[in-house]
């Protein structure tokens, strides 16, 4: 894509490959993409008066200011980018500046066609997406979690409303019918704000039929549970290094939020249907490695002890004691219930009340308590 206003790192961005250009200071620009991170050369940008004026004329072109009183940013440029600067003294060997350059996913087909995901778990993909299943993608830092979840909003039918919500804007879903709110940062004063658990309370007046959050990452997880559990379909992703991780990260998460872990697991049991995991090879490939779902304790016990897999890497299902899922089509593969009612057989349910899994997830929780 072409970018103007960054001098002379606009070549580097012309580059279909590159996710991230990454300046450490004077006469150090690397970029991040397919084979990895490398090192580039990049003329004009030899002296931190250089680097530092380049990061200034950025951090202006999106409405903020960089300076001793405000030493890093972390805003969103005109064009989509996403930029990240610090001054030093913070950042030592001089300024350094960060851009995430945002790519149209294309959906899961596009997905396929790099190799990252396989037809088998595309299926099973599109099925989550078919049923309204509610979604947390995880997946180290640079792992592809924003362009899966791009990815999977591009499936939704055109005739739903999706509301997301983001600190700086990246999610570019192809789907006719997208919001987007975008917190906002306190002035020098400290006045002003506008977090994400904010604009999560406010999305959730504006008709959502999906609810979108691009990064969980502090106390708005409470808000984003809530929601969820309440009966709001949506998505959202979170930062983990292995799918395994999601529960321990929840309940640190929730407990910025004042949440203690028992609270913090039974909503999430409620609120999130599968988890996507999403990884990244030393030469920078990523991939869709399966989904994952809620496993309850010793005995059936609630809260939840741990995720376990329900679907692989190359689309065939995991079976783990009665816990037999066709994650394909988004069913259950017995009767055709939806696949929110993969709780049943966890919470001890056979379905026969025809009651759907979310209300059972709830009535064993209550007992519990």
């Amino acid at each position: 894509m072409t970018v103007p206003d960054l001098g002379p790192l606009e070549p580097l961005l012309d580059d279909p490959a590159v996710t991230d250009v990454l300046v450490n200071g004077p006469g150090r620009v690397w970029v991040d993409g397919r084979g990895g991170l490398r090192r580039v050369r990049v003329d004009r940008l030899d002296t931190e008066p250089q680097v530092r004026a380049l990061a200034v004329r950025l951090a202006a072109l999106a409405g903020r200011r960089l300076d001793e009183a405000s030493p890093w940013v972390d805003a969103r440029l005109p064009s989509g980018v996403r930029l990240h600067a610090v001054l030093p003294a913070l950042a030592r060997g001089g300024t350094h500046v960060s851009l995430r350059v945002p790519r149209v996913s294309g959906g899961l087909t596009a997905l396929q066609r790099t190799g990252g995901l396989t037809s088998g778990l595309a299926d099973g993909l599109r099925g989550l997406v078919r049923r309204r299943a509610s979604v947390l993608v995880t997946g180290p830092t640079g792992s592809g979690k924003t362009t899966l979840l791009a990815a999977l909003l591009a499936e939704v039918g055109a005739e739903e409303r999706l509301v997301i919500v983001e600190d700086a804007t990246e999610l570019d879903p192809e789907h006719p019918h997208v919001v987007r709110l975008e917190s906002r940062p306190g002035n020098v004063e400290g006045a002003g704000e506008v977090g994400l658990g904010v604009l999560v309370r406010q999305a959730l007046r504006m008709r959502p039929d999906r609810l979108v959050v691009g990064e969980c990452r502090g106390p708005e997880v409470r808000e984003v549970l809530l929601a969820l559990g309440s009966g709001h379909c949506g998505a959202a992703t979170v930062h983990a290094a292995a799918p395994e991780d999601v529960p321990a990260r929840l309940v640190a998460l929730g407990g910025a939020a004042g949440l203690d872990p028992a609270t913090t697991l039974l909503q999430a049991r409620t609120a999130v249907d599968a988890v996507v995991a999403v990884s990244r090879s030393p030469d920078g490939r990523r991939t869709v490695d399966g989904v994952w779902g809620w496993q309850d304790g010793p005995g059936g016990s609630v809260p939840p002890a741990a995720l376990v897999p329900h679907l692989d890497r190359i689309g065939r299902d995991v079976r783990i004691g009665r816990d037999v899922r066709d994650v394909r089509d988004g069913r259950d593969g017995r009767d055709g219930r939806d696949v929110r009612d993969v709780r049943d057989v966890r919470d001890g349910s056979d379905g026969r009340d025809g009651r759907d899994g979310r209300r059972a997830s709830r009535r064993v929780g209550a007992h519990v308590a």
